[in-house]
């Protein structure tokens, strides 16, 4: 009967701490209504680097054996439930097929309740995010085997162009029906720093750049490369793409980008800065072995 009674009291003592947060999530809430009155003149509210450097500082913090993959899931949910009530809020997913595992990625990122439409052409997706029919777009990782790759529509100046904001997942694949997909999220909103940050560029010239010459500049500029991918449209022979992903964060005026255009040489036209994101969570660490259940 004794063990009964600390059973009693441990769940007693576990429903008062369930009070305590759900008394804290109601006051997070009504500081979240003030930030909304600060952003009352900005059409899009989501802030990427500000949900990544929140994750940050929890995981850095973080200790037990509460896995941190579930840990960064719940304040997913948090940040987007209390998103929703700054303005309207909706993506837009990539579905060649109606078994895409990018709507699990999307879902676990932004949330179980947000709006979400399929779209079968990642060229839908780009115009819906760019007239905000939808806030954010989600797209496939690019690949080099990619025939007719998404990334070359979001090479122009347009100042609402879309930007990539976002690496799906950010905390680990989860129960995803492709566990080895991987997507970019876009939206027209500039990048901005974090602690871990990868800026995606674009370089536009007259010639085909081999990748080893790209990396030699890079090198010789202290810069270092991630990826390098080369794309050509049959259409514009005259014009070479090359999509760069780059170590650090790089503002859309970064002077960097003249230094490279230098050491590229004249057959460059343009550097187009494509966004970034803050690295997904690494996944050593999300993982921990689970004890107990509901208590």
């Amino acid at each position: 009967m004794s063990g009964q009674k600390d059973l009693n009291a441990l769940r007693q003592e576990i429903d008062a701490i369930d009070t305590q947060i759900h008394d804290l999530l109601m006051a997070r809430t009504k500081v979240v209504e003030q930030v909304r009155d600060f952003k009352h003149d900005q059409a899009i509210k989501i802030r990427p680097a500000r949900e990544a450097e929140i994750l940050y500082r929890l995981a850095a913090r973080h200790s037990g054996v509460f896995p941190l993959r579930d840990l960064s899931h719940i304040w997913r949910v948090i940040i987007m439930a209390t998103l929703s009530i700054e303005g309207p809020f909706s993506i837009a997913v990539y579905m060649p097929q109606a078994d895409s595992g990018l709507w699990d990625l999307a879902r676990d990122q932004y949330g179980t309740f947000t709006n979400m439409t399929g779209f079968g052409s990642a060229h839908r997706i780009i115009e819906s995010v760019q007239s905000q029919n939808a806030t954010v777009g989600i797209l496939p990782l690019p690949t080099r085997d990619d025939k007719t790759p998404w990334w070359p529509h979001l090479v122009n100046s347009n100042e609402a162009r879309p930007r990539v904001i976002a690496r799906l997942p950010f905390a680990g694949p989860g129960n995803s029906r492709e566990q080895n997909i991987e997507a970019l999220a876009i939206c027209p909103v500039p990048q901005e720093q974090t602690e871990h940050d990868r800026t995606m560029i674009a370089i536009e010239a007259n010639e085909s750049i081999s990748a080893r010459q790209l990396n030699d500049a890079f090198k010789a500029l202290t810069l270092e490369s991630v990826d390098i991918q080369a794309w050509r449209d049959d259409q514009r022979p005259e014009t070479w793409l090359n999509l760069v992903e780059l170590n650090g964060f790089f503002g859309e005026d970064d002077r960097r980008f003249e230094r490279i255009i230098e050491a590229l040489g004249s057959s460059v036209r343009r550097i187009i800065p494509l966004g970034g994101y803050g690295m997904p969570l690494p996944m050593a660490g999300l993982m921990t072995d689970k004890q107990g259940g509901a208590s």
